[in-house]
């Protein structure tokens, strides 16, 4: 992924050096287990500890020109091993293939980068349930097709984005501890070359879950899983980020992204305040998408394996996980420095003349005896006269007979109530947040 949209923490996850560590580790592991078990010397050990060292950017350069005589990167990398170490090397990747290795890194690669998502995940939580509490009792209008509904809290509207955050928290949660594990069984995972201890060492020491049974890879449903779970996260970012744009619309103008000092919204026009991280957000969650699908195509191979989905990870992996760290972090700031403009909702819920309490006046009708689809029409035709002819909702009720006839004028200004909307929001912070909400 370009630098453009890499946190430093999450790229690190993906270096050549970083990958080249995993696999050192992962044959040392394995050869340790083989001396436990009498099956190497451990003099082979000792000095493959000793001399096999640290990656640099020279020896990853090195790696890959023995990879271009070589075609193949497990191979370049032990006979760099054998340059460095010497004889004691031949005990390396004993038994194993080179899958053993592959996927057993790419597994804790991708747990520890699902441990990074989930503290992004934690703090968008943390920072979309504060917004909660503080607007708890902000009045607005809900929209339902982009046309006033009834009012709700933007508090309320938050709970929702709460409640959805930690449904991803929880995939990605089952997403992560599904592709931590590994496997060292060998060339189509029967174990003939070395004993199934190899294995549970190896992953033990890489705090990884052994695979029950594998071919020659770890099975890719699971990395299937694991990207699904980033491409719904994604998705549910980008509807979060849509309503902001929308309520950042300047004919709305009810909520804001943060803008700094010194940003420019135009080169051509000063006076532009434009959604562009929502925007951002919005274009990113399509790459998290796209990534899934590719992921969802890698599950089905060729008998024990075949490397098609091979050049497919070495892409979506590293750009999944850096675009779905990204997106966490840039929504947590939007986040925790958007504007809220309570005034202008208050406007917003007034700019239809009072419509918005038709449903109060119909169900008051029914409630006092009329039928139902009588009220409606009753209702529906004073409603349409605030569009057409400009009127007060309340004014069009008053003046109409029909009306009169089943409500007094009290009971029907009794109707007009905007706390009502807001009467049960603290039982429904109590269903999301629990009584004593989570301190994050």
């Amino acid at each position: 992924m370009i630098g453009r949209y890499s946190r430093p923490e999450m790229a690190a996850l993906w270096s050549p050096e970083a990958r080249l560590r995993r696999w050192r580790d992962i044959e040392l592991y394995a050869l340790e287990a083989m001396v436990d078990l009498q099956l190497a010397p451990a003099e082979a050990l000792a000095q493959c500890r000793e001399r096999a060292g640290d990656f640099s950017a020279n020896d990853v350069a090195r790696i890959d020109e023995i990879e271009r005589t070589t075609k193949h990167d497990v191979i370049a990398f032990l006979t760099f091993l054998e340059e460095r170490i010497g004889p004691a090397a031949r005990w390396l990747h004993v038994g194993m293939t080179s899958s053993d290795v592959l996927d057993t890194a790419f597994g804790a690669t991708l747990r520890d980068a699902g441990n990074l998502l989930l503290e992004g995940v934690e703090r968008v939580m943390k920072a979309v349930q504060q917004r909660a509490f503080e607007h708890k009792r902000t009045l607005m209008i809900g929209r339902s097709h982009g046309i006033h509904a009834e009012p709700m809290t933007f508090g309320h509207k938050l709970a929702i984005w709460f409640d959805e955050l930690r449904r991803n928290r929880t995939r990605l949660i089952q997403a992560r501890d599904a592709i931590a594990v590994g496997k060292v069984s060998g060339a189509v995972g029967t174990f003939a070359h070395l004993p199934l201890e190899v294995e549970a060492h190896v992953c033990r020491r890489m705090g990884l879950a052994p695979e029950p049974a594998s071919n020659q890879i770890i099975q890719r449903d699971r990395h299937a899983q694991f990207f699904s779970a980033l491409a719904i996260l994604g998705s549910s970012i980008e509807k979060f980020a849509t309503e902001i744009r929308h309520l950042q619309r300047t004919e709305v103008r009810e909520a804001e992204e943060p803008f700094t000092e010194g940003q420019k919204g135009s080169s051509a026009m000063p006076h532009k305040r434009n959604p562009i991280l929502s925007e951002n957000l919005t274009g990113l969650a399509r790459l998290l998408r796209g990534y899934s699908m590719s992921a969802l195509e890698d599950i089905a191979l060729w008998h024990e394996r075949d490397i098609s989905h091979s050049s497919v990870e070495r892409v979506i992996a590293p750009d999944a996980c850096i675009v779905a760290d990204f997106m966490l972090h840039r929504f947590a700031r939007m986040i925790e420095k958007m504007r809220i403009y309570p005034e202008q909702m208050r406007q917003n819920l007034e700019k239809l003349a009072g419509v918005i309490f038709s449903q109060s006046v119909l169900l008051a009708l029914a409630r006092k005896g009329m039928d139902r689809q009588a009220a409606y029409v009753l209702v529906q035709r004073n409603a349409m006269k605030v569009y057409d002819q400009g009127v007060d909702f309340k004014t069009a009720l008053l003046g109409d007979p029909e009306v009169l006839k089943v409500l007094t004028p009290e009971e029907l200004a009794g109707c007009f109530s905007l706390e009502q909307h807001a009467r049960s929001v603290d039982q429904i912070f109590d269903r999301v947040f629990g009584e004593r909400p989570e301190a994050y």
